[in-house]
């Protein structure tokens, strides 16, 4: 499938099988991740795979919908500001940005191999870093089950591209 048609068909899934994840499938969507672009391709972010079936408990601390369990596993980007490139003029820091276009590489890669994701970040941070025993510095971005789909889309509701788009001023 081409690109148009890839980010048509990916949608934010809100049931999913039990069924597992084969390894291959798990490694392409991690390598997706991995070259992804990041600013000064400083690779500011980590992703944490975890397997729902004994932890589904702590999972639902750090999100509280059922569906969010049901996958065989949940994945968490994280961002790591002290390995980000930092705009000089501002000392904006990039790492969360980072994580964010890793993300999106992992939600369209899945949806090439065939699996659903639902992006997630009305997480609870402080549950997050504890279930997941993340250190101080490290920022958990972003988080979406994997696994196959046992819902089917609906239609896209997208604003009109003339309300997004400018051209050479505001």
């Amino acid at each position: 499938m081409n690109f148009q048609e890839l980010i048509k068909k990916r949608y934010s899934v809100r049931a999913y099988k039990p069924d597992p994840v084969e390894e291959d499938k798990l490694a392409r969507v991690l390598e997706a991740a991995r070259i992804a672009p990041t600013a000064a391709n400083r690779q500011a972010f980590r992703i944490i795979v975890v397997e729902t079936g004994k932890r589904k408990a702590d999972l639902r601390r750090i999100y509280g919908r059922d569906w969010f369990v049901q996958a065989p596993l949940v994945l968490c980007v994280c961002a790591v500001p002290s390995e980000a490139w930092v705009r000089k003029a501002d000392g904006w820091n990039a790492a969360e940005v980072d994580a964010t276009i890793v993300m999106s590489h992992i939600v369209l890669a899945a949806a090439e191999e065939g699996l659903g994701t639902c992006w997630i970040a009305a997480f609870d941070p402080a549950a997050a870093r504890e279930v997941l025993g993340l250190p101080l510095e490290v920022i958990p971005s972003g988080f979406t089950p994997l696994g196959y789909a046992a819902d089917s889309p609906l239609p896209k509701k997208r604003r009109p591209l003339a309300d997004l788009v400018r051209r050479n001023h505001w």
